[in-house]
């Protein structure tokens, strides 16, 4: 059995003996919570800085917009986004991942010095593979059914969670056939990527079925649609940034089913919650 207590990023160890945070730094116009707030470089390297200082272990670095519906864009202009962002935040120490699906992208930014490629794909593509082995990174293989453009055209599943879990299992050993270390992996069920209300909702409720895979598992709920269709009976419609307090009660049912990585906007909500979280776990 693997031992989670720490992820292996490319000569990083990162104890998992308390959740990591992994704080959301998107240099996009479109991304649905925070499109347009960093799309300086100076700016989005000061916000990243915030963010460590806020305590997060870790900053994640997109150049695409994942949302539903979202345009695909060329390699070239994500990584002009990106690079110099990695390149800045790198050179200061802090533990960077790409949030990427393209091995290109993926390539130049293990090169600028990321140390992890979080693939909402999944790592489903051979090339993506051969980059991270090659790279020595850590991986964050993501489930998703679809591509952002068509994931929420109506999803379909026999058993989300199954059917989830199993990706996940197949998507793992594939990427130890490639190369890349089992310590360097860790797993994320993609709430919200390609699922409907009832789908996310099963999948936290059932995250120890993920948890009990053996690796590090990461948990991504911040500020997403789910929280709104439950917040709508009291709330009414809500913008992203007003359902912080939602993300706060699954950040909590994460950490307490054993997720080790939180990724969030509000590092510091995120870092107070996962830190509460995790005492009232009973001790073995």
């Amino acid at each position: 059995m693997l031992d989670t207590a720490s992820w292996s990023v490319r000569g990083h160890s990162l104890s998992l003996r308390s959740p990591l945070i992994m704080g959301i730094l998107n240099v996009t116009p479109d991304s649905f919570s925070d499109g347009g707030s960093f799309a300086d470089a100076a700016a989005a390297v000061d916000a990243g800085l915030r963010m460590v200082a806020q305590g997060a272990a870790i900053i994640d670095v997109g150049g695409e917009s994942t949302r539903p519906y979202a345009r695909p864009v060329a390699a070239m202009e994500e990584s002009e986004r990106v690079l110099g962002v990695i390149e800045a935040l790198a050179g200061e120490g802090v533990v960077v991942s790409i949030d990427t699906s393209k091995p290109e992208v993926a390539g130049a930014a293990i090169e600028a010095g990321a140390a992890i490629v979080n693939d909402v794909t999944g790592l489903t593509s051979p090339e993506m593979r051969s980059v991270c082995a090659a790279g020595g990174v850590g991986v964050v293989i993501m489930h998703m059914q679809g591509t952002p453009a068509t994931m929420q055209d109506d999803p379909h599943y026999d058993d989300v969670v199954d059917d989830v879990g199993r990706f996940l299992v197949t998507q793992s050993r594939a990427a130890i056939e490639s190369g890349i270390r089992i310590e360097s992996i860790a797993l994320d069920p993609g709430i919200g990527f390609g699922k409907t209300h009832e789908h996310n909702l099963d999948l936290m409720r059932n995250l120890e079925v993920f948890t009990h895979l053996g690796y590090p598992v990461l948990v991504g709920t911040s500020r997403k649609g789910f929280l709104g269709t439950i917040l709508e009976p009291v709330r009414g419609a809500t913008e992203p940034a007003a359902r912080d307090g939602a993300t706060a009660a699954t950040i909590a049912a994460a950490v307490l089913a054993g997720a080790s990585i939180i990724r969030v906007h509000d590092v510091r909500l995120g870092v107070d919650v996962a830190v509460t979280a995790k005492a009232m776990v009973r001790k073995p």
